[in-house]
């Protein structure tokens, strides 16, 4: 049998397993030593009471003839569409009808799937630092080229700098599509309505496609960042949204997301105009039987109003840690960016150590576990992220043993 030569030829170990075994082993190596871990995004606050309840309720219908539920529709029940889009949207000023809005396990899921739709030739661009999943599910499609000393010779990557605001600058053309995540992962940065409105007018005019991740738009703090790109107008012939219930409502283990299509993108096929979202679904039918109904049942009721608040309350606890994080590394001497709209806080290693260098260093020095920035791209080598998602007393002695260390 002949395998795939391009996942073959990529890196062995995904970047966070990476990380994983290397605290094993430092586990292994010290096991009297207490390790804080502000490394994974993921979350550690229990689901609220309301949507637990909504959960479990469900859960134990399934147990009756009343309210069993088989295969759920490929694209989520009528219940939690109409949610997203009363809940999420409308507020917003956005209209969506039910045909647009896609749910699914995962944002992760969708931003790594969506590359099915693009043609083998089709030119990919992301920022850099960059969420790997992006880069990962293209290369593994062959789109990108065989690796070369960590390079993938057919991407095109967006440094995103202090000097550039975390912003990509964009070229002329010779993109057919751009992987957006705002508030970004790693960089903490948040794209203004300023920032945003020119590359949705640029995507227009080159006919680029922008998947634009919204993983993290419940952390949006300051007013003038769009929650949603379909608040920047001549987004809905150029853009498709993935969001997600994991952060916001602490589903990292439950699974839950939803992907926005606007019913008028198109692609090309040669000559003829294609619906992207028909693409979506006609890939959903083959490949997925749906999101259970406890899990939807789960979302719809943090989409309420009960559940709103509760969840507010879990990001406002994040966001309080990443303050935590930001104001004592910065009282150290670290220079920090990022945690204001996002639960990642971007650092500058010290005394211009190496990434992966910091990553031990702090690792044996403080029992701090984070992301070395060179995991995300060129352009985060220098750089490193830790994460708000852990207690408020734990986050703050990992400040309290950084500053010591360092």
């Amino acid at each position: 049998m002949k395998i795939n030569s391009y996942m073959a030829r990529m890196n062995k170990a995904y970047l966070f397993a990476d990380i994983a075994q290397r605290v094993e082993a430092y586990k292994t190596a010290h096991p009297d030593k207490e390790i804080i871990r502000l490394g994974i995004g993921d979350v550690t606050r229990p689901l609220t009471p309301h949507v637990a309840k909504a959960f479990a309720d469900s859960a134990l219908a399934m147990g009756t003839p009343e309210g069993f539920r088989g295969y759920p529709p490929y694209e989520g029940y009528d219940f939690l569409l109409d949610a997203i889009i009363e809940k999420e949207y409308a507020p917003l000023g956005v209209k969506l009808s039910r045909r647009e809005v896609f749910v699914s396990d995962g944002a992760k899921t969708d931003t790594g799937s969506i590359q099915e739709l693009f043609s083998p030739d089709t030119r990919i661009a992301v920022t850099d630092p960059v969420y790997p999943v992006y880069v990962d599910s293209n290369a593994m499609a062959g789109r990108l080229g065989f690796q070369e000393n960590g390079i993938y010779p057919r991407l095109i990557t967006l440094p995103c700098t202090p000097e550039t605001g975390f912003a990509p600058v964009l070229p002329a053309g010779g993109i057919d599509v751009l992987y957006l995540c705002s508030p970004n992962n790693p960089t903490g940065a948040a794209l203004t309505f300023d920032q945003l409105t020119p590359i949705v007018r640029w995507a227009n005019e080159n006919g680029a496609l922008i998947v634009y991740d919204a993983a993290y738009k419940a952390y949006i703090t300051e007013k003038n960042i769009p929650h949603s790109i379909f608040e920047v107008e001549g987004a809905r012939t150029c853009a498709v949204e993935c969001c997600s219930f994991s952060k916001n409502a602490g589903f990292t283990g439950v699974r839950c997301a939803y992907t926005v299509i606007p019913e008028e993108l198109m692609g090309l096929d040669g000559d003829r105009k294609v619906s992207i979202g028909a693409l979506w679904r006609r890939r959903g039918e083959s490949k997925n039987n749906g999101v259970s109904y406890p899990v939807q049942c789960a979302a719809a009721a943090a989409l309420d109003d009960i559940g709103q608040k509760e969840t507010a309350g879990l990001v406002a606890g994040y966001l309080s840690n990443a303050k935590i994080i930001r104001e004592g590394l910065q009282k150290a001497g670290f220079t920090v960016y990022g945690g204001v709209n996002s639960p990642y806080v971007w650092l500058q290693t010290p005394d211009h150590m190496g990434s992966w260098q910091f990553f031990d260093e702090l690792l044996s020095r403080a029992q701090v576990v984070g992301t070395p920035g060179a995991g995300f791209g060129a352009a985060g080598e220098g750089y490193f992220r830790l994460t708000a998602f852990n207690t408020p007393e734990n986050t703050q002695r990992a400040v309290e043993r950084i500053a010591k260390a360092f």
